[in-house]
């Protein structure tokens, strides 16, 4: 997890924190309630255990979960989703809606809690108060 593009775009500094192989399957499982390593491990099968410690550890270094203690001997941890973790479901949502409209056998599909209905990903502007499909990327300012 060393390799970073290098590149001042924040899809690519985003993927130097989630583009590696498993973590965004990690955030996936954080959210349907697996808390422990082993849980983890079982629900993703055919990752190795120092790679599944090296995701954790590099998830809580960037603040996207957090680790508390639950048993002293053996040391054991428990993870959860931060806040910052958390608005990652924007991210998984929208590879998922992706995915039912794009792969040839989809597993799943995203629907409304409410009515079961097929839902889709909506960009809203809270200062017109309205949803826009014309977005544009511009430039921030920065001091560096």
């Amino acid at each position: 997890m060393s390799k970073t593009y290098n590149q001042r775009c924040n899809i690519a500094s985003t993927l130097d924190i989630i583009g590696d192989r498993w973590t965004l399957l990690i955030v996936r499982e954080l959210f349907q309630g697996f808390s422990k390593f082993n849980e983890l491990k079982q629900a993703l099968q055919g990752i190795s255990p120092n790679i599944l410690s090296e995701r954790l550890q590099f998830l809580e270094n960037e603040g996207i979960i957090l680790s508390r203690l639950y048993s002293k001997h053996p040391p054991r941890f428990s993870y959860a989703l931060t806040d910052k973790g958390k608005e990652l479901r924007h991210v998984l949502n929208a590879l998922a809606i992706w995915g039912q409209q794009h792969l040839d056998h989809p597993y799943s599909k995203v629907v409304h809690s409410k009515c079961e209905q097929e839902v889709g990903v909506t960009y809203y502007c809270p200062h017109c108060e309205m949803t826009s499909d014309d977005l544009r990327y511009v430039q921030v300012e920065r001091s560096d």
